[in-house]
């Protein structure tokens, strides 16, 4: 292992491998190690269901109700890909699509406080025949939808009255008079924001976000979601074929003793006494515990997930467990939630962002695209991956 890397990985989560088979599509001499002998870290699939039972602890076997253990993919991590989102892309411009298979979701439903479960609207139809609001509503909300189809940040004509820039999304609600319940799910689920700190900014990246859901929701009919048909665990795994195919190196169940700095900026990598040398580091939080801070915790319970906000998380999400029911084993975890302390520039080692617990994988790729760029200069062009990819395959 005493060789020298343009650039070593550490973990094998969605986003380190990803930027792994970028950086290998790119020409980069890549090494790629992880200290778990499995792929996809905090976003790995378990199977089988008994080695679920073993990671929880819990006392026995899977009950014989709950059928053949290899049967189960149980993502620690529940996301969704959007149809339409940058990881699709991602997946189709490097040809990873070609190592799996997809199912589309069946269906995007909303909780209304006493009044149970409803399809979340995202359609002009949807909304006239929606039950989650009444006929003068739906009108209105019907006329905010067809705006937001409409919206073009590059055509000025498309604002109506609009700055995008400095108009808030809450002003935008008021010009269509769009009331509380309306917005609540307009905001929370067609734009996916986890709080209301977004109603007082700038409407430009709330209405792209409805875009977003609504073109996606448009490509299969059901929902505006897909999901790998054996977990998400596969998504990491297609990646690191793809670095695998430019060159990259895999090593699992490698321990790492040291993380090597000489005058501020990284090496190299020490494990099993032997040092791998590189001019740059890609790692998870869990690597380099004293050059991150903890800024919240994630609960994940089966599909359940919520960002911890009291001393009592369970009742957090009491009402979705209601729904759940009934339960036969629940499998709990608190995982902290990490962000880099600096950008890595002077170190040159990039440091991934904890999951977050959106639904989907967006914020994922921003910061995908965040750690390309400070690694290379240059923003991440899906175009041009697309041009590496067909290099080595020799298509048009």
């Amino acid at each position: 292992m005493n060789e020298e890397y343009d650039v070593i990985v550490l973990g094998t989560g969605l986003t380190e491998c990803i930027l792994s088979g970028i950086m290998s599509v790119n020409g980069k001499k890549v090494l790629h190690m992880d200290q778990n002998p499995y792929y996809g870290g905090e976003s790995a699939s378990i199977t089988p269901l008994e080695d679920l039972y073993k990671r929880f602890k819990l006392p026995g076997q899977p009950p014989a109700s709950m059928g053949r253990g290899r049967d189960w993919n149980v993502d620690l991590i529940p996301k969704f890909l959007m149809a339409n989102g940058q990881l699709v892309k991602m997946l189709l411009y490097t040809e990873v699509t070609r190592y799996m298979d997809f199912k589309v979701i069946e269906g995007s439903f909303v909780y209304k406080g006493g009044g149970g479960i409803y399809k979340v609207p995202s359609t002009e139809a949807e909304a006239l025949a929606s039950s989650l609001m009444r006929l003068f509503e739906k009108r209105r909300f019907r006329k905010f939808l067809v705006y937001v189809a409409n919206f073009d940040e590059k055509d000025p004509r498309s604002f109506e009255g609009v700055d995008p820039k400095k108009t808030s999304m809450r002003d935008v609600y008021k010009k269509f008079d769009l009331g509380q319940d309306v917005t609540d799910f307009t905001g929370h689920s067609l734009a996916l924001y986890r709080t209301d700190d977004y109603l007082d900014q700038p409407c430009c990246d709330t209405i792209n976000r409805i875009k977003l859901y609504s073109e996606s929701l448009a490509r299969y009919g059901k929902s505006p979601y897909l999901y790998p048909l054996y977990g998400l665990g596969e998504l990491p795994q297609g990646f690191a074929r793809l670095s695998a195919i430019y060159g990259g190196t895999y090593m699992l169940n490698k321990p790492i003793e040291e993380i090597i700095v000489q005058n501020g900026k990284v090496v190299g990598v020490k494990s099993e006494g032997e040092i791998a040398r590189c001019k740059q580091l890609i790692c998870d939080p869990s690597y380099v515990k004293d050059r991150v801070e903890k800024v919240g915790q994630g609960k994940y319970i089966a599909i359940v997930s919520t960002t911890v906000e009291t001393k009592e998380p369970e009742k957090e999400i009491r009402p979705a467990l209601e729904l759940l029911e009934p339960i036969e084993q629940k499998f709990v975890s608190i995982s902290d939630l990490f962000v880099p302390k600096d950008l890595g520039s002077e170190s040159q080692i990039f440091i991934s962002r904890a999951y977050d617990a959106t639904t989907h994988f967006e914020t994922t790729c921003d910061g995908i695209k965040g750690i390309y760029k400070r690694m290379t200069g240059c923003e991440f062009d899906f175009e041009e991956m697309k041009r590496k990819k067909n290099d080595i395959y020799g298509e048009d």
